[in-house]
């Protein structure tokens, strides 16, 4: 039934490695991405939107697929209320400016968004349009490329620059969809508590071992914790960061950009990172593994509680959390991912938060395709998103929302502009291998058990990298 919300639950999404990405709620992390996170950020209303909806401009590639003919797509995405709302709302400008189209949208929580899809999958019956995050690779079966219709003028990219196209891209430059969103990851923090404690404030060079000296120092002085937990994006930080982070640009990667094995030969490379994190869980400047599970979303963050001085956080979440705190007096700030060296690799770039796909089971491909080269082109269409899944990867969108954002928002938008200066590998892959969760898992587990004394940082970097290994064996 048209327009019928099949769940109506408000959990949302978070990311994992390599928004990555990708929602608000911990809980529900995909493993490859960032992105996923949600955000709040205030919006504006949609009624103005829907009233200028038979002037608002429409790019090339949705005027090239009007068609005589009545079409109905189906779309689903997952997420929380606000982005249902959004999303709604631009589904229903979109078919005032295309009254040939009908759009029946179905939206769900993040696991029951992927239990619909794998029953979708099984029958062949997949949404025209649907979202995808870092777990993407498990759908590519699915996924119907967009290339034929950007070159075909369906699909507009003149406005996305060559590294935000890559972020939803095969290594065989591949474009499977169109990002939602660019996020990217980095440290919110406290200044208050930063010179409270009289420590030094991050700088956009600083080191892991400045973040641990900071931690240790906040910890000591203010008795809170110095920085909040990563909760799974640890293994973001410690491994899919913190081993770029290492030797030349591009030299090293945690997986090997052709997913057949490893991306680095000396396992011990992982050993200070996870020395570091054991030390200051016992120092008390970072929680356990039982005090990581009372956080349940980037709302009840430590930082957000005031319990901590720091989190990670993929950097749409940001204006989320400093709404939040600004409502209790507080003012956050946002720092870059700490380096390895300060002369070395960032780590961090630019990523994707979700994409938007083309299903290979549409008998409406064309339709569907130019339906997303608006949601991502269209600037009237993002002023009703307002960023909520990340930043737009349009140029122009990026602009015009810029120009009304709140302090929160342009703090984000600015950083990612800072972010995506950084120099990047000239190959990256977006992808991540099957079995990964449990690598990861297993990775968490084995900081807890340096942390108990059980293992040795040495003896969790082997087995960490063993783990890894046999994903390909």
């Amino acid at each position: 039934m048209k327009k019928k919300a099949l769940s109506l639950l408000l959990a949302s999404s978070m990311v994992a490695t390599l928004l990555a990405g990708c929602g608000s709620s911990n809980a529900d992390t995909a493993p490859t991405t960032a992105a996923d996170e949600e955000t709040t950020a205030a919006s504006d209303t949609t009624t103005a939107a829907a009233a200028e909806a038979e002037e608002a401009t429409t790019t090339p590639a949705a005027e090239n697929a009007v068609s005589s003919e009545p079409i109905t797509l189906r779309m689903a995405w997952w997420g929380s209320q606000d982005r249902h709302d959004k999303t709604i709302a631009a589904i229903e400008l979109y078919e005032s400016l295309h009254p040939e189209i009908t759009i029946e949208y179905e939206y769900y929580s993040f696991d029951d968004y992927f239990t619909k899809l794998n029953t979708l999958v099984a029958s062949d019956e997949v949404w025209d349009v649907f979202q995808l995050g870092g777990n993407f690779p498990m759908y590519m079966d699915k996924i119907h490329p967009l290339d034929e219709y950007i070159d075909a003028g369906i699909v507009d990219t003149a406005k996305f620059s060559e590294s935000n196209l890559k972020t939803t891209q095969t290594t065989d430059g591949t474009q499977l969809g169109l990002t939602n969103g660019i996020n990217t990851y980095g440290i919110a923090y406290d200044p208050a508590m930063f010179e409270e404690a009289g420590v030094d404030l991050p700088t956009d060079t600083w080191t892991w071992d400045d973040y641990h000296k900071a931690a240790d120092a906040i910890a000591d002085s203010l008795g809170i914790f110095g920085s909040s937990t990563f909760l799974s994006s640890d293994f973001i930080a410690g491994c899919s960061t913190f081993i770029p982070q290492q030797g030349d640009l591009g030299q090293y990667s945690f997986f090997n950009l052709d997913l057949t094995g490893m991306g680095f030969d000396d396992p011990q490379m992982l050993t200070p990172f996870i020395q570091m994190r054991a030390d200051m869980i016992n120092k008390g400047s970072y929680p356990d593994a039982g005090a990581s599970a009372e956080v349940t979303n980037i709302e009840n963050d430590f930082l957000v509680t005031g319990e901590a001085a720091m989190t990670w956080v993929a950097v749409n979440q940001f204006p989320t959390i400093y709404d939040d705190c600004k409502e209790q007096g507080r003012t956050l700030a946002l720092a870059p991912v700490p380096r390895y060296t300060s002369d070395g690799n960032a780590g961090a770039m630019i990523q994707s938060s979700q994409m938007l796909c083309v299903s290979e089971d549409s008998e409406q491909k064309e339709a569907a395709a130019a339906f997303i080269s608006w949601f991502e082109n269209d600037v009237d269409c993002n002023n009703i998103l307002q960023a909520e899944r990340g930043i737009p990867a349009n140029e122009d969108v990026r602009a015009a929302l810029s120009e009304n954002a709140t302090e929160g928002q342009q703090i984000m938008y600015d950083f990612v502009d800072k972010v995506s200066q950084e120099p990047m590998p000239e190959e990256y892959n977006v992808l991540s291998p099957d079995g990964q969760n449990e690598v990861q898992d297993n990775y968490l587990n084995y900081i807890q058990q340096v942390a108990s004394g059980e293992l040795t940082a040495e003896e969790a970097a082997q087995k960490t990298y063993d783990d890894a290994g046999a994903i390909f064996n």
